[in-house]
């Protein structure tokens, strides 16, 4: 049975979940070297923002196949080293989307009407209504920084409290911000006109301290901005000097640049600023949710089945798999047989998606296609994870092209493998939803569902090849399940296509290459 660790407090709905596929181990409190140590024996790793996982903890990693992270960052696990691996690192984008969003929303009101600082003053046995006098967010600017789930969650509760709303997101278009009833702008006109900024995006190089003094300096001195995004996009030091100065009027920090906040002259002041312990996740309903989410996709992985939310595989969103799954079947297929049949090293790969498929993402087809095609070679070791840096590293070449005039089937891929012996061509196509069908070799054509075992001849169109191969494949007892003849010309080239029931035994081959008018013979294992 498969063995999951648990390395920080995750919700029991969770490790539930997990139970029912694998010995789950739950170890909260276990050290960093403590975690290098055991996370040998473990087959998946469950985690939230308290574990660390270094490349030194991926290196003793020896049977780990997936890192699952309850959450949205996955800035504390090193994804570079994850990746070379082939460990595959999901998280939760969705399940506490609401949560942070909401939180935004509270510490924005909490520094407009000065709510933590009234409640300390009223505890403490004070009644001081007019130094508490606020300001209201209606008809104010919010800048949004980051137009994701969260930002998009937040556009439309602010646009329900009156606000009008400013984004700034360098990969949306104009047309996805009006949708979201918000005006694109670039980052500069943002910080000067908002009136609130919000800020949602992942800690990056480039997006580390974003907003540092020369952004603040754009601010009105009326503003305010929220993080609760990561720690480390805001300058602190530079914040504490603007807050200070009175150069903006306030901001709020749920996530600092080192966790747990430690002696931060933020600590100093006083109704300039509100400050939470990393708690924009934190409501019973998020937690719930994204340790369900990623215990599922912990659980389909370890059941070989896919993950919905996988941040090291390129193009593979839910959306995007449910509606490729079959063309990524198809791809990896192509790929593979491509890859046998090129006998050697491959320098370059064509592939070239054509008819209606033209028009789709054909990232998460290129991956499937290259861990097809580097199978043969690496078998367990290279996934949908690794495919393209193992590629990369072995110098393989990759060009994608598209056809939109290719019509015999609705859409179909054509992959071309280039190397010492030649280039060698393969194409395929579904037929109705999800059946694959092999559909060309080498320019000939053939329809042919792929199996386990095959062999592949090029051959003379000429009486008695297909009776003297099928009585040495009788003499081995190797059973036919299916055979295909494609040719260009009458008794000119051809290929053969042999569905086999059983491995083809040692030896046979050269047998059956020893045929006259067979210029060579394959044995293919998809």
């Amino acid at each position: 049975m498969p063995k999951v660790l648990v390395s920080d407090p995750i919700d029991q709905a969770g490790i539930e979940i997990l139970s029912q596929v694998a010995q789950v181990d739950y170890e909260p409190e276990l050290s960093p070297g403590a975690l290098v140590e055991r996370i040998g024996q473990y087959d998946a790793l469950m985690i939230r923002s308290g574990t660390r996982v270094t490349a030194e903890v991926i290196e003793a990693a020896q049977r780990l196949k997936i890192i699952g992270r309850a959450g949205v960052g996955v800035d504390n696990v090193d994804i570079q080293a994850a990746t070379r691996k082939g460990i595959m690192v999901v998280n939760s984008p969705e399940g506490n989307t609401v949560a942070a969003a909401e939180h935004a929303i509270a510490l924005m009101m909490s520094l407009s009407r000065y709510i933590p600082q009234a409640n300390a003053s009223l505890k403490a046995g004070q009644w001081k209504r007019s130094q508490f006098t606020g300001v209201e967010v209606y008809k104010k600017n919010l800048g949004i920084v980051g137009l994701g789930r969260i930002g998009l969650h937040l556009a439309r509760v602010a646009r329900a409290l009156g606000m009008q709303i400013l984004v700034y997101d360098p990969f949306i278009s104009s047309e996805r911000a009006l949708q979201a009833g918000a005006r694109l702008v670039d980052l500069e006109q943002l910080f000067r006109e908002a009136d609130y900024i919000t800020l949602h995006i992942p800690r990056t190089p480039e997006t580390t301290h974003l907003v540092n003094a020369k952004t603040l300096a754009l601010m009105k001195p009326t503003a305010r901005i929220i993080n609760c995004a990561r720690g480390g996009i805001i300058d602190e030091q530079a914040l504490y000097t603007a807050l200070k100065d009175g150069q903006i009027a306030g901001a709020a920090l749920d996530v600092f640049e080192e966790e747990p906040l430690g002696d931060s002259p933020l600590r100093s002041l006083d109704r300039e600023i509100v400050l939470t312990p990393h708690l924009g996740a934190s409501t019973e309903e998020a937690q719930s949710n994204v340790a369900i989410d990623v215990a599922e996709q912990i659980r389909d992985v370890l059941l070989g089945l896919p993950a919905r939310s996988a941040v090291n595989i390129p193009g593979l969103r839910p959306e995007v798999l449910q509606e490729l799954k079959a063309y990524l079947e198809l791809a990896e297929t192509l790929g593979n047989l491509v890859g046998q049949l090129a006998e050697g090293r491959i320098d370059a790969l064509d592939i070239r998606l054509q008819g209606t498929l033209a028009e789709k993402d054909a990232q998460p087809i290129v991956v499937a296609a290259l861990k097809g095609l580097l199978t043969p070679a690496l078998r367990e070791r290279v996934n949908y994870v690794n495919a393209s840096l193992e590629a990369k590293e072995r110098g393989i070449r990759v060009t994608e092209t598209r056809d939109r005039s290719v019509t015999d089937y609705a859409g179909s891929i054509l992959l071309t493998a280039h190397g010492p012996n030649g280039p060698r061509t393969v194409t395929g196509a579904l037929l109705g939803q999800e059946e694959v069908r092999i559909t060309n070799i080498d320019e000939f054509p053939i329809s042919v569902a792929p199996s386990r075992h095959m062999l592949i001849t090029l051959h003379r169109d000429m009486p008695g090849i297909i009776g003297k191969v099928g009585s040495f494949l009788a003499l081995y007892n190797v059973n036919i399940a299916g055979m295909q003849v494609g040719r260009k010309l009458i008794r000119g080239e051809a290929v053969m296509m042999v569905s086999l029931d059983d491995p083809l035994p040692e030896g046979l081959i050269g047998e059956i290459e020893s045929v006259s008018g067979i210029r060579k013979a394959y044995t293919v294992n998809l």
